[in-house]
């Protein structure tokens, strides 16, 4: 039966906006702790899920406890104290014994004084709490206590059942939190509206939505632990699925909108395989040409393309890019290549300046940075407002307020993971429904991609161009390095070049890290003097880099030391060998992104890994794989498990939509599912406008609306 609660007033009486502190057991004190946590109303605490599960229906003996377990014990309290340790600070010491050994137990600044008045010496008691060692004696610290007042009475509800372990909440004890979404679910779950279809909910087999919130909260006690514990019970996968399906609903929904648009049809050239040649050198891989033919039937078609281009490390995508540019070219419009760094920004505009002034289509191409100023900045604004410059290249200074497009017909977003989403949004709309082509060399795992890209189009490039070789991987401890000291020696000696690479420019005294400037100097005048050695990073004015680059590129230089600003788009072919030193400080797809740098030529390429310091696992766990693999794909399916979705996009990424229950890494068949569910739904009613699904439209464009209004190009 509901607890009475306090009287909420009239406009949120019965109502999920009902604000949490009218719920018996808050108030206005403890109100402000679940607002910490983004909890204000009855309908945030039901959907404040518990994160993990304890059985404590059975009571385990205190010899067989391990350490680290979390365990239900239950036996006589042999000795209790209380015992201050410093101002403000007091510890409290219990020690119980169920005969077959003893616990000690202690709870740290705890009122000793009503603990007291509750328990005694004698007293049995039940604990639940995680096993522990100090000085060599077994130990819970803070674990949640009962008093067996009758030895015939039955547990309470929180020693008796399955028990929900909720985040923690500053100020608020676990027992105490329990009893408050006791109070909330019983109440307010059956007020909780049913949004999805009668229909898809009994043929996937989920309950209605009040059973499943109640179930989520306070399993039943016939739910199988294990399962609860994988989040594969019924109840579970409903909230899932119900998550992930709002969100895919916008996807589809604004999917088909996209697609509805009048965009404008290039016709399709059929000299593209001959210009390829002219242009690169070489005809285009099974893959580029698939790819591209993908990106040439969106541009033909009079709807506006919205496509993502995955493509490893080295694949050509910056080829199918430019062919795809020369196509707008030939029908009168601009494209605008927008990379995420101005020294990438550059080498674009300096390789494809010099590949499209040697063949027939010379593409007049314009730089925008912000490092363009004076004259030079008002010249090209000129160009490109008059519509002479055909190929833009820059930065994010393309989409300042001052930059007009005379007819942009196609947005080129490389590496588009950099980018926020209303940066790729406000340079879509510097034309009238232009294409949109964003390119990756950072592979997205499938779960991501469905989530945050939904409304793409995907295109994978997975075949490397001719010439490319496998790159070898080797972790070595700091101890090793000089091992790989002596092969880059012997390779530049023998007419190749390497890469040096260093977390930081300067050293620095808040962490024991090497330095790209520091280990520069130590190099040249130690183990490889004699050798040309470079310095590059992003400290440096753009011309210094610039001539670094481009000695570099002419082996006039054997060893570049560098920081990650050679990531992304560098391209020398004699490069064939990379070491990164503090190799565990790196993630994975960055460590991937550095060692796609080498490996573009004939030599035989090897990226050795030096960690200095002892790792962590998770560290240990990005250079196994890393040693393991050369696939972009598992090398991000591997960093999306070991980041999660938010680190693995980087904090730019605002299109990530925040999930209250669900997670991409465990529920990704759910979300397959969820997805494939979406788009039938909206292909039967592409407006959601019958009768059974305004609720659900209502749901998704309260739950995820902004997310995908702003998801313009993905």
């Amino acid at each position: 039966m509901a607890t009475r609660d306090k009287e909420a007033p009239a406009g949120y009486r019965d109502g999920l906006d009902t604000p949490i502190q009218f719920i018996k057991g808050v108030g206005p004190r403890l109100a402000e702790r679940f607002a910490a946590r983004d909890i204000r109303s009855v309908g945030d605490a039901l959907f404040f899920i518990p994160r993990r599960y304890e059985d404590r229906r059975a009571i385990c003996r205190i010899r067989d406890l391990r350490v680290g377990q979390i365990a239900t014990v239950a036996g006589e309290v042999v000795d209790l104290a209380a015992r201050r340790t410093g101002p403000r600070r007091n510890v409290l010491e219990l020690v119980v014994s169920d005969g077959s050994g003893a616990l000690w137990v202690r709870w740290f600044n705890f009122n000793a004084e009503s603990f007291k008045k509750r328990y005694q010496r004698r007293d049995r008691v039940r604990l639940a709490g995680q096993v522990g060692i100090y000085q060599g004696r077994l130990q819970m610290t803070h674990p949640e206590i009962e008093k067996i007042e009758d030895g015939s009475a039955p547990p309470g509800p929180d020693f008796a059942s399955i028990v929900p372990i909720y985040p923690e909440i500053e100020g608020i004890f676990p027992k105490a939190l329990r009893k408050i979404q006791r109070r909330v679910v019983e109440r307010f779950a059956p007020m909780v509206r049913e949004i999805l279809p009668e229909e898809l909910r009994r043929r996937l087999g989920f309950p209605p939505i009040a059973q499943a919130l109640g179930e989520v909260h306070f399993p039943p006690s016939c739910l199988d632990p294990a399962a609860l514990a994988e989040i594969r019970t019924p109840a579970q996968r409903r909230v899932v699925f119900e998550e992930f399906f709002l969100l895919q609903l916008g996807m589809a929904l604004r999917a088909r909108r996209i697609k509805q648009e009048p965009g404008r049809a290039f016709p399709v050239p059929d000299d593209l395989d001959r210009l390829a040649r002219e242009l690169f050198g070489f005809a285009l891989t099974n893959g580029q040409r698939q790819v591209l033919s993908d990106i040439l039937h969106d541009m033909a078609s009079p709807r506006p393309m919205n496509r993502l281009l995955q493509g490893d490390v080295g694949s050509g995508k910056t080829a199918v890019a430019v062919l795809a540019a020369v196509v707008a070219a030939r029908n009168g419009a601009q494209t605008a290549f927008m990379a995420p760094t101005e020294i990438l920004a550059e080498q674009h505009r300096r390789r494809l300046a010099m590949v499209l002034s040697q063949s027939s289509e010379r593409l007049s191409t314009v730089l925008l940075t912000s490092a363009v100023k004076g004259s030079e900045r008002t010249r090209a604004l000129a160009e490109i407002q008059s519509g002479r410059a055909q190929l833009v290249i820059g930065t994010q200074a393309l989409i300042e307020e001052g930059v007009v497009f005379s007819d942009l017909g196609l947005c080129v977003i490389d590496e588009q993971h950099r980018f926020g989403v209303l940066q790729r949004a406000r340079l879509r709309h510097k034309g009238r429904l232009p294409d949109v082509l964003v390119m990756t060399a950072t592979p997205i795992p499938r779960t991501l991609a469905m989530t945050v890209y939904g409304d793409l189009e995907v295109s994978l490039l997975s075949e490397l161009p001719p010439g490319r070789t496998p790159v070898r991987t080797v972790v070595l401890r700091g101890s090793e390095v000089e091992r790989a000291y002596r092969h880059v020696r012997r390779e530049a000696e023998n007419g190749g070049q390497a890469y040096l690479v260093y977390p930081l420019v300067d050293e620095s005294d808040k962490v024991a890290l090497r330095s790209a400037v520091d280990m520069f100097q130590r190099l040249r005048d130690g183990v490889f003097s004699g050798l040309r050695v470079g310095l590059v990073h992003g400290r440096m004015p753009a011309a210094e880099k610039d001539a670094v680059m481009a000695a570099f590129a002419a082996n006039e230089i054997h060893v570049l030391v560098s920081t990650t600003v050679i990531e992304v788009g560098v391209d020398v072919p004699n490069a064939s060998l990379m070491i990164v030193e503090d190799a565990e400080n790196f993630g994975l797809s960055q460590l991937h992104q550095l060692r796609g740098r080498v490996g573009r030529g004939a030599r035989p390429a090897v990226c050795y890994l030096v960690a200095h310091r002892m790792a962590s696992p998770e560290a240990r766990s990005r250079l196994k794989v890393m040693e393991s693999t050369q696939d972009g794909f598992r090398v991000a399916e591997a960093d999306l498990a070991l980041r999660g979705p938010g680190e693995f996009l980087g904090t730019r990424q605002s299109g990530l939509p925040s999930f209250l229950y669900a997670d991409l890494v465990r529920d990704s068949d759910v979300l397959e599912l969820a997805r494939r569910e979406a788009f039938a739904l909206v292909e039967r009613d592409p407006a959601l406008e019958r009768p059974e699904h305004r609720e659900l439209r209502r749901s998704m464009e309260n739950r995820f609306g902004r997310k995908i209004a702003l998801a313009e190009v993905g």
